[in-house]
Order: C-alpha cells, then structure tokens, then sequence
C-alpha cells in the first residue's frame, strides 16, 4: 500500500512542481514584453545599506546550499557504496540525507530573501535560472524520501532519475552563483575576483575528490589483488615438496 502511494504521489508532485515552474517562466516571458526598451539597457544598481544587508546574506546562503552541502552530500553516498561495514554506510547515509536537507533548508531562505527584499523582474539570466533551481531543490529530496523499496523494479530507475536530478541541481547552482556574482559585478562596478577565486577553488577541490574517487578505489582494488598473488606464491613455494639429500656412499669398484 505505501509502495502503491508513493508511485502515484511522485508523479503528482513532479508534475505540479513542472507546471509551477512553467507558469512562472511564462508569467516571467509575458512582463517582460510589457517593459520598455530602455528598461532592457543595463543600468548601475545603487546598493545601500539596505540592500546590501539582504544581497550578502542571500549569496552566502545560496553558496552554501547548492555550492557546497549539496555537493557534499553526493560524494558522501558515493563514498557509502565502497565501504563494507554497514554501520559505516548507515552513518554515511544519514550524513547525505542531513546534509540535503540542511541544503534545501538554506536554499529555501534565500529564496524567501530574494522574494520579499528584491525587485524580481526576471529579466536577467540569474533570477530566470534561479526560479527552476528552487523548484528542481525542493524536488529531489521528496524523490529521494518516496525511493522504492529494494528489489521493485522502479528501483533503478529512480535511482538513475535521482542521482541525474542531483548532479544536475549541482551544476547548475554553481553554474547560477557564477552569473549571480558576474551580475552583482556589472550592476554595481564592485569587485568579485576574491569570491570567484574562492568559489573556482572550493569546485575544483569537489570536483576532483568525485572524480579521484573511483579511481582510487579501483587502485586499492588492485593493490589488494597483488597482495593476494603475492601471498598465494608465498604459500605455495613453502608448501612445495622436499626431497632428501642423496648421501649414499659411493662404492668403488675394484679390479
């Protein structure tokens, strides 16, 4: 009964998050055209106090959810399935499923910043990519809650549909933090060398630690298959026979 729940509610779900995120986008396409060309032209952005006070709050906040825990969270539960203790994969799986949560958590106030605090025409790159990424973030972790159970045959496909759904909330929120640091640039003249540098860094580290992460497993593979070999020659090189010394006498022979 749960199972038969959980197969009809996800595409419910799936299919209002799809139409929410079709309305705004339409809604957003339908603005614009009643704004003035002149509007189109990029003009500086005055940041007081005020809005000072909500942009850095909101950048870190998004920074953190889909720059960072999100991240974490997909290298965690990649880690969890070359570990052979099953407490060790428990643990494992419950820091994924904290650290998605703490990132949907954080994702959901910077949305409730941008909302409430600024003026969202979407007529730039980063608050049109921003409404989908808010949808696809609330979407993955109630695929990831309504998972079949082992041995249906829908498990692999949502486990396919859940791991493509998270790398891709990934990218392209770190794709999105990007753009939303080189709009913050063109809008208000200010540097952003220092938080695109740490940024670059902080990606390049996660980004390399996914990519090492088969390949070194598959190195402790091999090194612990030619310790294998070496201790099989081992064993049987002692357990080969030996024969005795020929210590008979040898018998001269007289004419």
């Amino acid at each position: 009964m749960l199972l038969f729940g959980r197969k009809g509610l996800l595409p419910a779900v799936s299919g209002c998050v799809i139409l929410l995120l079709a309305s705004s986008i339409h809604g957003a396409s339908d603005s614009l055209e009643g704004l003035n060309q002149s509007y189109k032209s990029v003009q500086p952005l005055e940041v007081n106090k005020k809005l000072s006070s909500f942009l850095s709050p909101h950048a870190f906040l998004l920074w953190s959810s889909v720059g960072f825990l999100m991240p974490i969270g997909v290298l965690l539960i990649r880690f969890s399935s070359n570990v052979k203790s099953a407490k060790a994969v428990r643990v494992l799986f419950y820091c994924h499923v904290a650290a998605q949560v703490a990132g949907v958590a954080l994702a959901t106030a910077a949305a409730a910043l941008s909302i409430t605090n600024f003026q969202n025409a979407f007529n730039n790159t980063h608050q049109r990519i921003g409404v989908a990424l808010y949808g696809l973030v609330w979407l993955q972790p109630l695929i990831g809650f309504l998972r079949p159970d082992r041995g249906v045959k829908a498990r692999s496909v949502w486990y396919l549909a859940h791991w493509l759904l998270g790398v891709v909330v990934c990218v392209v929120g770190v794709a999105n933090v990007y753009i939303g640091l080189h709009t913050y640039r063109e809008r208000t003249g200010r540097s952003v060398g220092l938080w695109t540098a740490l940024l670059t860094a902080e990606v390049s580290a996660v980004a390399l630690v996914y990519l090492l992460q088969d390949r070194w497993n598959h190195v402790i593979r091999q090194e612990e298959a030619a310790a294998g070999d070496e201790r099989r020659s081992e064993t049987e090189t002692s357990e080969e026979p030996s024969y005795p010394a020929n210590d008979h006498k040898e018998v001269a022979v007289m004419p």
